[in-house]
């Protein structure tokens, strides 16, 4: 097996994965259906937690227990990229599981004062989706490496800083505005939202770009899998931003 090599610094992704003979090259419409098949299981996963809290279950252990496992199995595709057709899958159920748990409690506890708040989020989840994909197909935003720098920077700051909440909140330190409905805590939520919406040009231009490079098959799940996370991270962005401004109400 040979090793697919790229000299675009834009195609970072694409180094050091292994090409299968005989397995084919990646394709736009490839990655698509693998999307969508994805994004099927996470939703018939969800749709298990979700009826389960509506019948009196405690989904909060299999809510935990779908994070903790989706997080570790992300983990191991993003360093062993040629397991993503096997891994893939078992992520997109572990976060489906995660996905209808967090929704259906964030559903109950926002029933009265934000009625539909999940319904919400999910369409203007897709609605961003679309509208991004909108502003990269058309060009209107270019993915420059400056806009690549700037944008992953941004993602990992927020990344860092999410880590250091958790850690914090282990001593019993609490950093309010990341949950709070306060003009700051708004703020931060408009902003993490921004980018998360802007990581999503960086998943367009990356399937892209592994087309026309050629990309192993087997990077159709890969680019598939990274826009699963990255479309999940901006639901839940936007479901917290939505419950902070309930909270205001």
């Amino acid at each position: 097996m040979a090793i697919f090599k790229s000299g675009n610094p834009a195609m970072n992704v694409f180094q050091n994965t292994i090409t299968i003979p005989g397995s084919g090259v990646m394709t736009e419409r490839g990655t698509l259906n693998k999307f969508f098949m994805l994004f099927l299981l996470v939703m018939a996963s969800a749709s298990l937690t979700w009826k389960a809290f509506y019948d009196g279950v405690d989904v909060m252990p299999y809510t935990i227990g779908g994070a903790i496992l989706g997080f570790i199995t992300a983990m191991v595709v993003i360093f062993k990229k040629e397991w993503a057709a096997y891994l893939t899958p078992v992520y997109a159920l572990f976060e489906g599981v995660f996905l209808g748990g967090i929704s259906a409690i964030y559903n109950n506890v926002f029933a009265k004062t934000a009625p539909g708040i999940v319904t919400q989020a999910v369409l203007l989840t897709f609605g961003a989706v679309i509208a991004m994909y909108m502003l990269y197909r058309f060009r209107i935003i270019k993915v420059t490496e400056q806009f690549r720098s700037i944008i992953f920077i941004a993602t990992a700051g927020i990344a860092i800083f999410y880590l250091l909440a958790i850690v914090l909140r282990l001593f019993h330190v609490d950093i309010a505005f990341i949950h709070e409905g306060s003009t700051l805590g708004i703020v931060f939520s408009l902003f993490v939202v921004c980018i998360a919406a802007l990581n999503l040009l960086l998943d367009f231009d990356m399937i892209e770009k592994g087309v026309a490079a050629g990309a192993p098959k087997y990077m159709e799940w890969y680019g598939a899998f990274g826009l699963l996370v990255t479309i999940v991270w901006l639901y839940l962005e936007i479901l917290r931003l939505l419950s902070k401004l309930a909270n205001r109400k």
